[in-house]
């Protein structure tokens, strides 16, 4: 990631870390004074997310240190690893304790007053505002990003490799959605004098946060373990690939994400016959220097000489010996 970009998640992320801990206070104070489970529920939602903007401050800091020899990629696949915490986070401090305050207040039977429930109405509409601000800002940098990389938002959100953004744009958004369940629950509450529907309140944010942290945890998962570029940018890569004269066919294409708007490429290429080791060496440096212009992603590339039929021979004794083990 560019230091510009770099520098817009940092502010993106401080944002929030100071809305989500204001909105906190605002909806502990309310949560106990009103009593309201739905509001303590969205209590603990602003405690997790609080904690996970230091987790993904954390993220920034370390995944931007320089390769060195323990590390010659760099560190950037630590923001997967630190985002992946911030998704358990989101669970284990929101998720988890929101179901807990839906069942407590099954099994209440204190009395609300008036008075308890606009404090719960104002507590609301001040985490709304917060949460909306900070939603805001996530959102104008996503649609950024999005349409440098020619996405809607939803698509972006979806195959980017930024997991700092896309939290945060993820758990506003779901904070802004849990308001207006807390918000139903407890006008519910408040019109038929039955306060299971502050509890099913409880429950539904509860689903929604386990439903966001699931879904940043799977996608942070696929980006530890190894995620490839989009299929379009693999082809796009082939295609340039097999149009240089000088190779014959491009046996082998992978990618894999080192880091945040960072790509490997290693491919396998069956070369023109003839070819000197100086015309090698000069489409091999021809072939590095196009792939770093046009995809900026890309940070290392690796060229393999093969000849055609050595590669099918292998490719066929390795299919053997799966067939084997299978």
């Amino acid at each position: 990631m560019g230091n510009s970009s770099g520098g817009e998640s940092t502010g993106t992320v401080l944002l929030a870390l100071t809305m989500n801990f204001l909105v906190f206070l605002c909806k502990a104070a309310g949560g106990f004074i009103s009593g309201s489970s739905a509001l303590m529920s969205e209590a603990a939602h602003s405690v997790g997310d609080t904690m996970n903007q230091v987790f993904l401050l954390t993220a920034l800091k370390r995944s931007n240190r320089p390769p060195d020899e323990q590390h010659p990629f760099g560190y950037g696949q630590e923001r997967f690893f630190w985002s992946l915490i911030a998704a358990v986070g989101i669970f284990v401090a929101g998720a988890i304790f929101s179901f807990f305050q839906g069942y407590q207040a099954l099994s209440s039977d204190e009395k609300e007053t008036a008075f308890d429930f606009y404090v719960s109405y104002i507590t609301l509409a001040i985490a709304l505002v917060a949460e909306g601000a900070s939603l805001v800002k996530a959102l104008r940098q996503t649609r950024r990003e999005a349409r440098e990389a020619d996405h809607g938002i939803v698509d972006y959100l979806r195959v980017s490799d930024d997991p700092t953004v896309k939290t945060v744009a993820s758990e506003d958004t779901a904070a802004v959605i849990g308001i207006a369940f807390a918000f139903a629950g407890i006008g519910l509450h408040q019109l038929t004098g039955n306060p299971v529907f502050d509890a099913i309140a409880s429950f539904a944010i509860g689903a929604l946060l386990s439903y966001v942290a699931y879904a940043l945890g799977r996608d942070n998962m696929g980006l530890l373990i190894g995620e490839s570029a989009e299929p379009r940018v693999r082809e796009a890569m082939r295609t340039q690939l097999e149009g240089y004269p000088e190779i014959d066919k491009v046996l082998e294409l992978y990618t894999i994400r080192i880091g945040t708007r960072e790509l490997l490429v290693a491919a396998r290429l069956d070369l023109a016959e003839n070819l000197d080791s100086n015309q090698v060496e000069e489409v091999s440096t021809r072939i590095d220097h196009d792939l770093h212009d046009r995809f900026p992603d890309v940070k290392q590339v690796f060229l393999d000489a093969t000849n055609a039929d050595d590669h099918e021979r292998e490719s066929s004794s390795r299919r053997e010996e799966q067939s084997h083990r299978g």
